[in-house]
């Protein structure tokens, strides 16, 4: 069975919610609307306080060459532009809409009907990808436009499809996999003749038996598509490491995975760039894990962007009763929650309820030098070196030791044995040397 060599762990699955099938969530009464829901520049208000909008409509523009395009999620009238808290757990801005009904925009085909044809060239995919502000829905938000415009220096020979899901609990792909396959073949075939190649993979780690089944069975339709099956370890959905297995290339320190002929997008981006291009539709809805061992109904969610997170718990039951944390993602990289107010946006993928015994971190120790860090490390990475240095704040030394390779996957974090916040020193660490390679640049 294919897999990554270098590290990894085997964290319990907690797959909770896998046989829960996609329920669509209620509309919420107030939709808050982030400008800036992708890994770039926010987008720019383009409708005023007071404006009618209908579902679908771009109430924000990406102006910047990397950003993305914002569309309304609901029907109503605009309450107000402003600083609305985020998962960030900072306030940023965006756009408040009353909701009203649930009008949609008439070039929306909204109808269930598979549509297997694509007619477009490879420039005016990639234009409807952008129209329709197509992010990665693997939790980084990189525009999908951006990243299948291949420079002329350099070539896309394969198209990678990270249907992996290897953060515990997390089922939504899962879900997509086995109730929209069609859907997200067919989204595979765009993309890769929106990058021109003729060869594409899908990995699935072979805990998904049925999900596995179902792809392979509706891809031998599909010329050029293979799906593999992988072991399960985890982070087999981080890039490199899907790279690795699939293909058995290895993409060099501080580069893309275009130095070695790939691009790499996740299942449920395949599954907008299908809606994008064949249904003209936006992205302005998404599948949501809600889940945790204390909660009632586990479940997966279509949820329109802009519900805040507390429509999502109350719809499967309230909060359970001593909730020690809830985290946007999976328990692995995901992030504790500073509110339930906050909404839902384009790369939230889960929202998980720990209780107090979970979520309780162990009292942290000295490092007793057992080097299990470095050997999970899936990047080759000194773990507990790179946070060190981090604490000492010597980020000349942490850049010259790769702290920017870091994947951020928790691995370490998750296998120390005295409780030492290592992934928390990397994330500090990373965004330190990130800002002096920019503030380097800027002087040259």
């Amino acid at each position: 069975m294919k897999t990554f060599q270098m590290g990894g762990v085997h964290p319990p699955e907690n797959k909770i919610s896998e046989k829960a099938a996609i329920e669509v969530l209620p509309l919420p009464q107030k939709a808050f609307i982030p400008l800036g829901q992708n890994l770039g520049a926010p987008a720019k208000a383009v409708v005023d306080k007071g404006a009618l909008v209908k579902v679908g409509q771009l109430i924000a523009s990406g102006e910047a060459f990397i950003s993305a395009n914002v569309h309304s999620s609901v029907s109503g009238k605009v309450a107000r532009i402003d600083n609305v808290l985020d998962h960030s757990g900072y306030r940023n801005k965006a756009i408040v809409i009353d909701v009203e009904g649930d009008e949609w925009e008439e070039s929306i085909d909204r109808s269930p009907a598979v549509i297997r044809e694509c007619n477009l060239s490879s420039e005016e995919i990639i234009q409807k990808i952008k129209e329709m502000g197509i992010v990665g829905l693997g939790g980084a938000t990189f525009p999908t436009h951006v990243k299948l415009m291949v420079p002329t220096d350099k070539k896309a020979e394969f198209l990678i499809i990270n249907g992996v899901e290897c953060e515990p609990y997390l089922t939504s792909d899962h879900r997509l996999m086995l109730e929209k396959g069609e859907e997200l073949i067919i989204g595979v075939t765009i993309l890769m003749k929106a990058l021109k190649v003729e060869k594409a993979f899908i990995g699935i780690e072979n805990n998904k038996s049925d999900a596995l089944e179902n792809l392979k069975r509706i891809a031998a339709d599909y010329k050029g598509i293979e799906v593999q099956p992988l072991k399960v370890k985890y982070p087999q959905g981080g890039e490199k490491q899907l790279i690795k297995a699939l293909i058995g290339r290895e993409v060099p320190s501080g580069k893309l995975p275009l130095e070695v002929g790939c691009v790499v997008q996740n299942i449920g981006t395949a599954f907008a760039v299908y809606e994008a291009v064949q249904k003209n539709k936006p992205l302005i809805e998404r599948v949501v894990t809600l889940t945790g061992k204390s909660v009632k109904k586990p479940a997966n969610y279509l949820v329109r962007i802009g519900t805040p997170v507390n429509n999502l718990i109350e719809t499967s039951g309230g909060l359970p009763e001593k909730t020690g944390k809830i985290i946007s993602g999976g328990p692995m990289m995901g992030k504790a929650l500073v509110s339930t107010e906050v909404p839902v946006v384009k790369g939230t993928s889960g929202i998980l309820i720990m209780n107090e015994k979970e979520s309780h971190r162990p009292l942290m120790s000295n490092c007793i030098r057992c080097a299990r860090c470095i050997g999970v490390c899936p990047m080759g990475l000194e773990p507990v070196l790179l946070a060190q240095l981090s604490a000492n704040e010597r980020w000349e030394d942490a850049e010259r030791e790769r702290i920017l390779d870091c994947i951020e996957c928790g691995s370490c974090h998750f296998t120390c044995p005295s409780g030492r916040p290592l992934l928390d020193y990397l994330r500090v660490g990373k965004n330190k040397v990130g800002q002096l390679i920019r503030t380097r640049a800027k002087k040259i």
